[in-house]
This record gives structure tokens, C-alpha cells and sequence, in this order.
């Protein structure tokens, strides 16, 4: 098994080395090192150390991940009883290469210690880490993992291709003038620190391997506003002592309509083609689900946490083709595999009817075409438009039949059966029956504010105006559709 010392090189020159590594370095002569560039490494070349680096391998490799892994593999193979190998700074700060060797069954490792560089970058920032502070990787940058309202001490900004991306990555979350404090060479004689709005952080010349990047803490409410954790604290505050009295006595039965008429403005934001409006309409429904959440929370049933960790693991779960080893051919597969697993994750429960899995109390016409889609599953379904358009018109004969005899009770179910076909006859040529609705609607109502602008334009009152005059400017509207000028 490859005996390998580990030692650091601290942040700076030699007059910052521990006596302890000096005479260490010093009694063996011969170094391994991952890098030249550090400051001690020409004064231990002066004193007659043998030095040795990998710096080649970073012109081999465009993945530092990669870079990190032929170092260990070259160490590995090197013929030397036991070696010595020294990083910069601390062995276990921000040193990739000692964590892959670590965690190396055919290593035996000893570490020697050596000053962070995390010690003289809070002496030059004149910060306290205990406030909260996030030390993180450049190479490999988490927007989602940046806690913002935390000292952030970025490390290996190496070049300005690191810089760029580290840019990129902040400006994600934090505004493009926002100022952040570049430190190159922390505590030796050669330290620079330099503050720069955040769009300028690769333009800066003095970056290397000893270069790190500090922002500091969020300290503007607002620039924390797009953050998940501040919308959770504004709900909160709105629900309790102090809030707002509206929305301290919501319940979940309360609230009920208000999902569902955020859920149709969602829809017609869509239908809109606007993205600012959708924007609001969306930020709208996620307001209901954080309120009912909220609620659960100060009920102690449930809190926001659970909701989210909750479908969470049921997205993981029910996409086995995405997160686990199941093979798909396309999307009629994943909706199979999607039905399967939902029905397992209900277990042993008493035995239901097909159309059991079908909630109520939503929109009548979307119910219509699930209730359709189940009975479908076991071949209770037209094949052909045709005898559905037969079913509508025998069905449109019953309707006339109880409109004759002046049965309200009875003309109301034979044109619920009537819409529930049409319903039928949308599904089969694969049109949604609610959107195309919603599109009459809207096409109804462009028509008809059509009419009453004329009017008003004409001095005219449209409850004076026959029928046969309305309808004239009813067709105005239609050939204005046409041509594109009716909006």
C-alpha cells in the first residue's frame, strides 16, 4: 500500500511556515507539490529542496476534477517508498486532491497540518466567520447552494475563466453592481485586495492560485425579495400576531375558491401569450399554496417543508426512467409506468371502482374527460367519430323532445348528456373540451365589446338596436377577426 505524507504549505512565504513543516521540508529535501505557484517554493528551492510539480497536468486537462484525479493517480504510481506531497495552505481547506486520496483504499495517508489561508483572509476582511460564513469552490459553483445572507468566501479563483463563471453565477442571484472584495496572496507581503461591482470581477488582472473572492452579506431586504426563505417569512408575519387580520382568519375551506380562480387566470396568461402577467398569475397560485401551508404550520399538522418534500420524493419515485435504471420508448410508456407506480404507492386499501381515482368537485368538463380517459383503460370507448356524432344527435333529439313538453328537470339532463358527447367528441380528435370553451368565450367576448364600442361610437344605445342590427356589427367583428385588426 502507497505510503503518502501530506504536508501544507501555509498561505505565504517561509516567514509564515510553522517551524515544525520547515524542518520537516528541510530534512527530506525532496517535495512533491501540487503547484509552483506559491510563495515558499523558490526560498525552499534556494535552501536545496528537490521540487517537483504537476503543474503540467493542467495544460492536459480542461476539467480540474479530472486534473485533481491524475495527480493522486500519478502520486500512486511514483516508485518512492514513501512520498512527500505539499498543497498550499492547509492540507484540508479547499484541497480536492487530499479528498480523493483520502477516500483511496490503496493509500495510506499522514497529514501534516499548515496555516490556512481562512485565518489571514478574516484578518485582511475584518470579518467574523461565527456571523455565518459560507467557504465555496469556484471550480464548481451552486447557485441554489448560496446563502446569501452569509459571509461568502469564494476559493480557487485561479484565472478569469473562473472569475467569469463565478461572476455568471452570483449575478444569478445578486445585482450586477453589487461590490465584492477580490484577495490575492492573504497576509503575505504581496496581498492585494481590491473591491469591484460584481460585473467587473474578471476583468481583474492579479488573479492566481492564491486569489479568493468575498461577498459579503446581504444586507438590503430587497435584493433578498426573489429568495424562497423571505416569501415564507412574509407569509408567516401575515398569519401571525401583528399580520394582517384577512389573512390570520383564512382556513383551508376558505381559501378553496381562490385556488381555482387563480388557477383559470393562470390559464388566460397563458392564453395571452403575456409572460409579465403570467409571472403574477403563477406567483398568485404559489401564494395559495404557501397560505395553506402556513396554515398547517401554525395548526402543527404540516408545514411548507413537507409539502415540498413531499413531491419531491414523489417526482423522484414516479420518473424511475430519469432518476433510476427504467428503460422508456416514449411518453405512452411513461404515462403507463406513471399509473403503475401511483396505484402501488397505494398499497393494500379496500378495493375501489375504475372511476374512484377521479376527483370530484373539479370543473364539470374536465371531470367529464377523466371519467371518459378511465372507462377508455378497459375498452369502454368509441373507436370512430362517427357513432359519436350519431350519440349527438340522437341525444339532441331527446333534448328537443323534453323542450316540447316543457320539462326543465329533464332538459337539463338531456343537455348535460349532449355536452358530456361533445366532451367525448373532443377527446377523440384529441382537443381539450375546456380550452376550447375557454376560447369561445374569449372570442365571444371580443366580439361582443366589439359591438359595444361601435355603438358608443355612434351615439347609439345597443338596448335600442334590434337584433338584426347587432348582428350586422356582430359580422363586422368576425371579417375584423379575420383580417387580423380585432383584438
Amino acid at each position: 500500500m502507497k505510503k503518502i505524507t501530506v504536508i501544507g504549505l501555509g498561505a505565504g512565504g517561509l516567514e509564515q511556515m510553522s517551524l515544525g513543516i520547515y524542518r520537516y521540508i528541510t530534512k527530506h529535501k525532496k517535495l512533491l507539490v501540487r503547484t509552483m505557484e506559491h510563495p515558499a517554493i523558490k526560498e525552499l528551492e534556494a535552501e536545496g529542496v528537490v521540487i517537483e510539480s504537476f503543474d503540467h497536468l493542467y495544460e492536459e486537462y480542461d476539467d480540474f476534477e479530472r486534473v485533481y484525479e491524475a495527480i493522486v493517480e500519478q502520486l500512486k504510481e511514483k516508485n518512492d517508498t514513501e512520498l512527500i506531497y505539499a498543497v498550499p495552505g492547509h492540507p484540508f481547506v479547499a484541497e480536492r486532491t487530499v479528498q480523493l486520496l483520502k477516500d483511496d483504499q490503496d493509500v495510506t495517508l499522514h497529514v501534516l497540518g499548515g496555516q490556512s489561508f481562512l485565518d489571514d483572509m478574516y484578518t485582511a476582511l475584518q470579518v467574523d466567520p461565527i456571523e455565518g460564513c459560507q467557504i465555496i469552490d469556484g471550480t464548481s459553483m451552486n447557485r441554489d447552494e448560496l446563502e446569501l445572507t452569509h459571509h461568502m468566501i469564494i476559493v480557487q479563483v485561479y484565472d478569469s475563466y473562473i472569475a467569469s463563471e463565478v461572476k455568471l453565477t452570483l449575478m444569478d442571484r445578486l445585482p450586477d453592481d453589487y461590490e465584492v472584495t477580490i484577495v490575492t496572496a492573504a497576509g503575505s507581503r504581496d496581498q492585494i485586495i481590491k473591491t469591484v461591482p460584481l460585473y467587473e470581477l474578471d476583468r481583474d488582472l492579479a488573479l492566481s492560485n492564491l486569489t479568493a473572492v468575498y461577498v459579503p452579506p446581504v444586507k438590503n431586504d430587497q435584493l433578498l425579495y426573489g429568495e424562497f426563505d423571505a416569501l415564507r417569512q412574509v407569509i408567516a408575519k401575515l398569519r401571525g400576531p401583528g399580520g394582517c387580520p384577512w389573512d390570520q382568519k383564512q382556513t383551508h375551506a376558505s381559501l378553496k375558491k381562490y385556488l381555482l380562480e387563480e388557477a383559470y387566470e393562470v390559464l388566460e396568461a397563458i392564453d395571452q401569450e403575456d409572460d409579465e402577467h403570467l409571472i403574477e398569475e403563477l406567483g398568485d397560485v404559489l401564494l395559495q399554496v404557501m397560505l395553506h401551508a402556513q396554515i398547517g404550520e401554525d395548526e402543527g399538522y404540516f408545514s411548507i417543508d413537507d409539502v415540498v418534500r413531499s413531491l419531491t420524493e414523489k417526482m423522484i419515485r414516479r420518473h424511475p426512467h430519469v432518476f433510476g435504471d427504467v428503460k422508456v420508448k416514449d411518453i405512452d410508456d411513461v404515462v403507463l409506468n406513471w399509473d403503475v407506480i401511483k396505484q402501488q404507492e397505494k398499497g393494500q386499501q379496500p378495493e375501489q371502482l375504475l372511476l374512484d381515482g377521479v376527483p370530484k368537485g373539479i370543473a364539470a368538463l374536465i371531470e367529464a374527460k377523466k371519467l371518459q380517459k378511465q372507462a377508455a383503460k378497459v375498452g369502454f370507448d368509441w373507436s370512430e367519430a362517427a357513432p359519436i356524432l350519431v350519440k349527438l344527435q340522437e341525444e339532441i333529439g331527446e333534448f328537443l323532445q323534453e323542450v316540447k313538453d316543457e320539462r326543465m328537470n329533464e332538459m337539463t339532463k338531456e343537455l348535460g348528456d349532449m355536452l358530456f358527447v361533445v366532451t367525448n367528441l373532443a377527446r377523440f380528435y384529441g382537443i381539450d373540451a375546456e380550452e376550447a370553451l375557454l376560447g369561445a368565450n374569449q372570442k365571444f367576448r371580443r366580439r361582443f365589446n366589439h359591438i359595444e364600442m361601435v355603438t358608443r361610437e355612434r351615439g347609439l344605445a345597443m338596448s335600442n338596436l334590434t337584433l338584426e342590427q347587432l348582428d350586422d356589427i356582430w359580422e363586422e367583428a368576425k371579417q375584423l377577426e379575420k383580417e387580423g385588426d380585432l383584438t
